[in-house]
Protein backbone atom coordinates (compact mmCIF):
# COMPACT_ATOMS: atom_id res chain seq x y z
CA UNK A 1 0.00 0.00 0.00
CA UNK A 2 1.39 3.57 -0.67
CA UNK A 3 2.60 5.11 1.90
CA UNK A 4 -0.03 8.11 1.10
CA UNK A 5 -2.83 5.55 1.58
CA UNK A 6 -1.07 4.10 5.25
CA UNK A 7 -1.35 8.27 6.50
CA UNK A 8 -4.78 8.84 5.31
CA UNK A 9 -6.08 5.86 6.89
CA UNK A 10 -4.12 6.61 9.79
CA UNK A 11 -5.40 9.55 10.34
CA UNK A 12 -8.96 8.78 9.32
CA UNK A 13 -8.94 6.19 12.17
CA UNK A 14 -7.86 8.19 14.62
CA UNK A 15 -10.42 10.96 14.28
CA UNK A 16 -12.89 8.74 13.94
CA UNK A 17 -11.75 7.02 17.27
CA UNK A 18 -11.80 10.41 19.12
CA UNK A 19 -8.03 10.52 19.45
CA UNK A 20 -8.45 14.03 17.71
CA UNK A 21 -11.31 15.16 19.44
CA UNK A 22 -14.27 17.23 17.30
CA UNK A 23 -12.91 20.83 17.20
CA UNK A 24 -9.09 19.63 17.64
CA UNK A 25 -6.92 21.92 15.74
CA UNK A 26 -4.19 20.38 13.84
CA UNK A 27 -0.86 21.31 11.69
CA UNK A 28 0.99 19.19 9.15
CA UNK A 29 4.11 19.92 10.88
CA UNK A 30 2.72 18.16 13.92
CA UNK A 31 0.93 15.14 11.63
CA UNK A 32 4.12 14.50 9.79
CA UNK A 33 5.91 14.31 13.27
CA UNK A 34 3.13 11.92 15.40
CA UNK A 35 3.70 9.26 12.16
CA UNK A 36 6.94 9.86 11.05
CA UNK A 37 6.60 10.85 7.16
CA UNK A 38 6.67 14.32 5.26
CA UNK A 39 4.24 17.04 5.24
CA UNK A 40 3.04 16.26 1.36
CA UNK A 41 1.64 12.56 2.34
CA UNK A 42 0.05 14.64 5.22
CA UNK A 43 -1.57 17.39 3.34
CA UNK A 44 -2.61 14.38 0.92
CA UNK A 45 -4.71 13.07 3.46
CA UNK A 46 -6.18 15.58 5.04
CA UNK A 47 -7.15 17.13 1.56
CA UNK A 48 -9.22 13.80 1.07
CA UNK A 49 -10.35 13.50 4.88
CA UNK A 50 -11.71 17.68 3.88
CA UNK A 51 -13.52 15.96 1.03
CA UNK A 52 -15.68 13.65 3.45
CA UNK A 53 -16.18 16.23 5.84
CA UNK A 54 -14.11 14.71 8.60
CA UNK A 55 -11.71 18.04 8.40
CA UNK A 56 -12.13 21.18 8.19
CA UNK A 57 -9.51 24.35 6.16
CA UNK A 58 -8.93 27.27 8.34
CA UNK A 59 -6.73 29.81 5.98
CA UNK A 60 -3.17 30.61 7.16
CA UNK A 61 -4.45 28.33 10.50
CA UNK A 62 -4.09 24.94 9.56
CA UNK A 63 -6.78 22.51 9.82
CA UNK A 64 -9.27 21.29 12.71
CA UNK A 65 -11.44 17.91 13.00
CA UNK A 66 -14.71 19.09 12.05
CA UNK A 67 -17.12 19.59 14.96
CA UNK A 68 -20.46 17.34 15.41
CA UNK A 69 -23.88 19.37 14.61
CA UNK A 70 -26.78 17.67 15.35
CA UNK A 71 -28.19 18.64 12.25
CA UNK A 72 -25.30 16.87 10.80
CA UNK A 73 -25.59 13.99 12.97
CA UNK A 74 -29.32 13.16 12.44
CA UNK A 75 -28.54 13.16 8.48
CA UNK A 76 -25.81 10.54 8.68
CA UNK A 77 -28.39 8.50 10.75
CA UNK A 78 -31.32 9.05 8.30
CA UNK A 79 -29.20 8.16 5.33
CA UNK A 80 -27.88 5.30 6.93
CA UNK A 81 -31.86 4.57 8.14
CA UNK A 82 -32.36 4.96 4.57
CA UNK A 83 -29.67 2.99 2.81
CA UNK A 84 -29.10 -0.16 5.97
CA UNK A 85 -32.48 -1.50 5.29
CA UNK A 86 -31.86 -1.43 1.23
CA UNK A 87 -27.94 -3.64 1.82
CA UNK A 88 -30.08 -6.36 4.12
CA UNK A 89 -32.94 -6.27 1.84
CA UNK A 90 -30.18 -7.02 -1.12
CA UNK A 91 -28.38 -9.76 1.01
CA UNK A 92 -31.58 -11.88 1.61
CA UNK A 93 -32.56 -11.73 -2.02
CA UNK A 94 -28.79 -12.25 -3.39
CA UNK A 95 -26.43 -13.84 -0.84
CA UNK A 96 -25.86 -17.39 -0.96
CA UNK A 97 -26.80 -19.03 1.81
CA UNK A 98 -22.75 -19.31 3.10
CA UNK A 99 -22.40 -15.36 3.45
CA UNK A 100 -25.84 -15.45 5.32
CA UNK A 101 -24.35 -18.05 7.57
CA UNK A 102 -21.29 -16.00 8.10
CA UNK A 103 -23.23 -13.66 10.15
CA UNK A 104 -23.49 -16.37 12.79
CA UNK A 105 -20.44 -14.71 14.53
CA UNK A 106 -22.35 -11.93 15.78
CA UNK A 107 -24.88 -14.01 17.81
CA UNK A 108 -22.62 -13.36 20.72
CA UNK A 109 -20.73 -10.77 22.53
CA UNK A 110 -19.05 -10.52 25.88
CA UNK A 111 -16.49 -7.27 26.59
CA UNK A 112 -16.25 -3.65 27.11
CA UNK A 113 -17.78 -0.68 25.76
CA UNK A 114 -15.10 -0.25 23.62
CA UNK A 115 -14.82 -3.36 22.29
CA UNK A 116 -18.70 -3.66 21.63
CA UNK A 117 -18.30 -0.70 19.26
CA UNK A 118 -16.00 -2.26 17.40
CA UNK A 119 -18.18 -5.86 17.62
CA UNK A 120 -20.94 -3.68 16.20
CA UNK A 121 -19.07 -2.00 13.75
CA UNK A 122 -17.75 -5.27 12.63
CA UNK A 123 -21.80 -6.67 12.40
CA UNK A 124 -23.29 -3.90 10.57
CA UNK A 125 -20.08 -3.89 7.97
CA UNK A 126 -20.85 -7.25 7.49
CA UNK A 127 -24.32 -6.41 6.53
CA UNK A 128 -22.84 -4.30 4.12
CA UNK A 129 -21.46 -6.38 2.08
CA UNK A 130 -23.67 -9.48 2.72
CA UNK A 131 -25.81 -6.65 -0.19
CA UNK A 132 -22.98 -7.95 -2.77
CA UNK A 133 -23.58 -4.25 -4.04
CA UNK A 134 -20.32 -2.31 -3.70
CA UNK A 135 -21.66 1.12 -4.06
CA UNK A 136 -23.96 0.61 -1.45
CA UNK A 137 -21.65 -1.28 0.85
CA UNK A 138 -18.55 1.55 0.82
CA UNK A 139 -21.36 4.12 1.18
CA UNK A 140 -23.03 2.07 3.92
CA UNK A 141 -19.49 1.47 5.59
CA UNK A 142 -18.48 5.03 5.57
CA UNK A 143 -21.84 5.99 7.59
CA UNK A 144 -21.24 3.18 9.98
CA UNK A 145 -17.89 4.63 10.49
CA UNK A 146 -18.91 7.98 11.10
CA UNK A 147 -21.52 6.31 13.23
CA UNK A 148 -18.81 5.42 15.64
CA UNK A 149 -17.81 8.82 16.40
CA UNK A 150 -21.02 9.96 17.27
CA UNK A 151 -21.29 7.24 19.68
CA UNK A 152 -17.81 7.85 21.27
CA UNK A 153 -18.22 11.69 21.40
CA UNK A 154 -21.85 10.86 23.39
CA UNK A 155 -20.64 7.97 25.22
CA UNK A 156 -20.48 9.75 28.56
CA UNK A 157 -24.00 11.19 28.43
CA UNK A 158 -25.05 7.90 26.85
CA UNK A 159 -28.22 6.53 28.79
CA UNK A 160 -29.82 3.04 27.90
CA UNK A 161 -26.82 1.68 26.60
CA UNK A 162 -27.63 -1.84 27.15
CA UNK A 163 -25.23 -4.56 24.77
CA UNK A 164 -27.36 -7.21 25.49
CA UNK A 165 -30.50 -5.47 24.69
CA UNK A 166 -28.60 -4.61 21.29
CA UNK A 167 -27.18 -7.82 20.69
CA UNK A 168 -30.73 -9.86 20.98
CA UNK A 169 -31.75 -7.00 18.41
CA UNK A 170 -28.42 -8.52 15.96
CA UNK A 171 -29.35 -12.15 16.62
CA UNK A 172 -33.10 -11.21 15.69
CA UNK A 173 -32.05 -9.70 12.82
CA UNK A 174 -29.34 -12.69 11.80
CA UNK A 175 -32.74 -14.82 12.19
CA UNK A 176 -34.95 -13.29 9.95
CA UNK A 177 -31.93 -12.78 6.89
CA UNK A 178 -31.47 -16.61 7.54
CA UNK A 179 -34.72 -17.69 6.67
CA UNK A 180 -35.04 -14.64 4.02
CA UNK A 181 -37.96 -12.93 5.75
CA UNK A 182 -37.48 -9.70 4.26
CA UNK A 183 -40.24 -7.22 5.77
CA UNK A 184 -39.08 -8.98 9.38
CA UNK A 185 -35.51 -8.48 8.16
CA UNK A 186 -36.33 -5.06 6.98
CA UNK A 187 -38.94 -3.82 10.19
CA UNK A 188 -35.77 -5.28 12.65
CA UNK A 189 -33.22 -3.05 11.04
CA UNK A 190 -35.31 -0.01 10.33
CA UNK A 191 -35.95 -0.38 14.56
CA UNK A 192 -32.64 -0.69 15.48
CA UNK A 193 -31.43 2.21 13.61
CA UNK A 194 -34.26 4.70 14.74
CA UNK A 195 -33.20 3.55 18.19
CA UNK A 196 -29.50 4.62 18.16
CA UNK A 197 -30.89 8.01 16.78
CA UNK A 198 -33.35 8.04 20.18
CA UNK A 199 -30.54 7.36 22.14
CA UNK A 200 -27.11 9.28 20.50
CA UNK A 201 -29.21 12.35 19.65
CA UNK A 202 -30.13 13.38 22.85
CA UNK A 203 -26.53 12.67 24.66
CA UNK A 204 -24.99 14.97 21.82
CA UNK A 205 -27.18 17.44 22.79
CA UNK A 206 -25.94 17.38 26.61
CA UNK A 207 -22.02 17.11 25.33
CA UNK A 208 -20.17 20.08 24.98
CA UNK A 209 -18.25 19.45 21.58
CA UNK A 210 -20.80 19.66 19.48
CA UNK A 211 -22.04 23.04 17.20
CA UNK A 212 -24.57 24.84 17.09
CA UNK A 213 -27.61 23.81 14.31
CA UNK A 214 -26.75 25.07 10.94
CA UNK A 215 -28.66 28.28 10.22
CA UNK A 216 -31.58 27.72 7.46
Amino acid sequence: MLLRENIYDLLRADILACRFAPGDEMREQDLAERYSVSRQPVRDALLRLQREHLVTVQPRQGYRVTPISLSDARDLLRFRLALEPACVTEAIESAPDSVLKSLDEFRRFSGSHEEFITYNRGFHTALAHASGNRRMATALCDLIGQADRLVRVSVSNLKGHDPAKLVAEHVALIDAMQSRETRTAARIIKAHIGATEKRVLPALKRNAVIVEERSS
